[in-house]
């Protein structure tokens, strides 16, 4: 049985131009609890990467116990969902994509940081992420940067778009930028 939001689902959505939508439906499900996010990234067209690999050090962390951080997350709360993510990762689970914000300063993890935080605890260098941009040529010079081709030309993807179809297979393809470059919406 195909989970609705896995990383075999986000493939699909880039496959089909409509990372935009399974992102937006992804935050506002249960257990990414995130629908401030999806609803603030409905409001403006952005452009997308992913899933794409990149090395755990790569990301900047939003979220977790320490109190000077941007979103603290109370200490036992974060141990007890962050032990049970790198249980499972261990026991083969693969968490759905981080989702990261491309700053000119790195990609900062917007939904994902419990997941981060587990990946690296059970010993993982690299995550799958998907990465929004707010320019094509930011996420252009990114994808060239990462060693992808640029992206085609084309409208960027809002994450109010319609519900993206059913996964029908998993693409094994690894390459840090190449075809999971979305431009425009179907």
């Amino acid at each position: 049985m195909s989970r609705p939001f896995s990383l075999a689902t986000a493939f699909d959505a880039a496959d089909h131009d409509r990372v935009a939508t399974w992102v937006g439906d992804f935050l506002a499900s249960r257990g990414s609890d995130n629908a401030v996010l999806a609803a603030a990234l409905a409001q403006e067209p952005h452009w997308w990467a992913g899933p794409v690999r990149v090395p755990l050090d790569d990301l900047v962390p939003m979220a977790g116990p320490e109190e000077e951080g941007i979103l603290h997350v109370e200490p036992d709360d974060w141990e007890h969902d962050v032990g049970e993510m790198e249980e499972s990762i261990e026991e083969g689970w693969e968490p759905p994509p981080l989702i990261a914000e491309h700053r000119e300063d790195g990609l900062h993890l917007q939904d994902g940081n419990h997941r981060f935080e587990a990946l690296r605890r059970a010993g993982e260098s690299h995550a799958w992420v998907i990465v929004w941009f707010d320019d094509e040529a930011a996420r252009d010079r990114w994808a060239v940067a990462a060693g992808g081709p640029p992206a085609r030309a084309g409208r960027p993807q809002s994450a109010s778009a319609p519900a993206p179809a059913p996964a029908s297979s998993r693409s094994t393809s690894t390459s840090p930028a190449g075809a999971r470059l979305a431009s425009h919406s179907s």
